[in-house]
């Protein structure tokens, strides 16, 4: 079994066009592929077409992996994965997801603003799970099923303002979207509470600035530059 130290030599020779890394390393993380894919299987994708949509999900987490991300690579090649699988299935019309399980998205959505708005912190899945009195997989399930709470695709804007997402607030030389999403997402762990918290509400609430800081209560001059400091503070560590 070979340690993440001896994985992460294999990662940058594959990244430098070495095949043979490439393919001892595919080979050696089939497992890991084919546990994501399982819950892919009978969903209108023949199986051999998923492994295949893994495999190049698996192999785009090859090419963008950094070890300065400070995670394991096989950790950073799950959504990658599941991603490219995903992209797949929403274009294809194939991936729906049911009128209950929206419904559910929306409730948990409402849960979690006033859960951050109460107790300045973001709740944890077993905070979630308690409150809906359902398992963790049926949490993270229907929180997955339309990219919410962490959707970089949320589209704000202030008081008439033109409309922008948050990915095009913060990218520069852009990286595949899934891969921004889950920077983006452990980037925005690690910040202060009073910041994550106002990022949370203006990108992932579509709160404006003016009611961002009568949550906070603090001026609205305020919560425009701590956005703004945030926001680069994000953007320097994604390029």
């Amino acid at each position: 079994m070979k340690t993440q130290s001896n994985i992460i030599k294999l990662v940058k020779m594959a990244q430098s066009n070495n095949e043979c890394a490439k393919e001892e390393l595919l080979l050696m993380n089939a497992p890991l592929i084919k546990s994501v894919i399982k819950r892919f299987v009978g969903k209108g994708v023949e199986y051999e077409d998923l492994y295949q949509l893994g495999s190049l999900g698996f192999l785009k987490a090859i090419n963008n992996f950094n070890d300065e991300y400070n995670v394991k690579f096989s950790t950073y090649a799950v959504p990658m994965i599941a991603g490219e699988i995903k992209r797949f299935m929403r274009d294809n019309g194939i991936l729906k997801v049911s009128r209950s399980v929206k419904t559910l998205n929306i409730h948990i959505n409402k849960f979690i603003e006033n859960y951050i708005i109460k107790h300045h912190k973001s709740p944890s899945i077993d905070d979630i799970s308690r409150e809906f009195n359902l398992s963790n997989q049926e949490i993270v399930f229907a929180m997955e099923s339309n990219q919410q709470p962490l959707s970089i695709n949320m589209m704000v804007g202030d008081d008439g303002n033109n409309k922008q997402m948050l990915i095009e607030k913060i990218e520069g030389e852009t990286l595949d979207a899934d891969l921004d999403m889950f920077l983006i997402y452990k980037i925005i762990k690690t910040l202060s509470e009073r910041d994550r918290k106002i990022i949370m509400l203006r990108y992932f609430r579509d709160k404006t600035q003016k009611q961002v800081a009568d949550m906070i209560g603090v001026s609205q001059v305020q919560i425009s530059r701590i956005e703004n400091r945030v926001l680069k503070e994000i953007r320097e560590q994604v390029q």
